[in-house]
């Protein structure tokens, strides 16, 4: 096993019982790193080069890449069916649109145990976007409803500066426990009508640091996928969460560019 060089100290946002705490944590260079595996530390570097030639463009990302992601997901995870119905795009235009649409600079793993209950009833109770995922994927809500088995994918890609302001870092799922974390619940996102449970993570135990891992230099023909629910592991109590939290990269220095990137997550269906 390669391990990781240090790429930098840097201060993240934890989630305490007092509010957000500011902690400085040691962050790998994930990219000399030969043992990640989404499967066993929930997230990974791939290469994966699209055939969308503007990234602002939401019609070209529907058309193109979320039938991209689709394959790319179906490869990975060996699921019956995959679902994509919508992407997020963070920028500065779109930070304007609303808040959520900025980096997120505190520690957190998307869903909770609930998710896959509450991405059901999404789907039963669907919008046009959903609709036209499930079309896409020739399947019902129902076909969801009645999955054996939910795992959700993300693909995260950086579409702008290889050096920006807020990058992305993750924590490898085998040294966050449950205790680590505790549900903080989300009425809505962006202005949307969907509520779920999202986990915020807590400092960890002195001596038992988080292993934390960049991938610098990121350029848009590889991606991050990373694990956020997987009900067969929720259903263990097996870690399928991934904590993750932008960062300010102190290698970047203080005029560098905002960071431009985008996110599609896959809902991975088994029969």
């Amino acid at each position: 096993m390669n391990m990781a060089a240090e790429y930098c100290y840097a201060p993240v946002n934890y989630m305490s019982g007092v509010g957000i705490q500011a902690v400085e944590v040691p962050i790998a260079n994930g990219r000399e790193a030969d043992f990640l595996d989404w499967h066993i530390n929930g997230f990974e570097l791939i290469k994966h080069c699209s055939e969308v030639t503007d990234w602002d463009n939401a019609a070209q990302v529907r058309a193109v890449h979320y039938p991209e992601m689709v394959a790319l997901a179906k490869t990975l995870s060996g699921a019956d069916h995959v679902l994509v119905s919508s992407h997020i795009c963070r920028n500065p235009e779109r930070a304007d649109v609303h808040a959520d649409y900025a980096p997120i600079q505190y520690v957190h793993s998307d869903f909770a145990d609930d998710y896959g209950k509450r991405l059901a009833q999404l789907y039963r109770h669907g919008n046009a976007d959903t609709k036209a995922a499930l079309d896409a994927a020739g399947i019902t809500a129902e076909d969801v409803v009645g999955a054996k088995r939910l795992l959700i994918l993300q693909f995260w890609r950086n579409v702008g500066p290889t050096t920006p302001d807020l990058p992305i870092a993750f924590i490898d799922a085998q040294s966050v426990s449950k205790a680590d974390m505790h549900q903080v619940h989300v009425p809505n996102y962006a202005g949307g009508d969907f509520a779920f449970d999202t986990l915020g993570v807590t400092p960890p135990p002195s001596g038992q640091p988080h292993g934390w891992y960049v991938f610098p230099n990121m350029h848009d023909d590889e991606v991050v996928v990373f694990r956020t629910f997987d009900s067969a592991m929720a259903a263990k109590g097996e870690p399928y969460w991934t904590p993750h939290s932008a960062f300010e990269d102190p290698h970047a220095g203080p005029t560098a560019p905002p960071r431009r990137s985008i996110e599609v997550r896959a809902t991975c269906l088994y029969s």
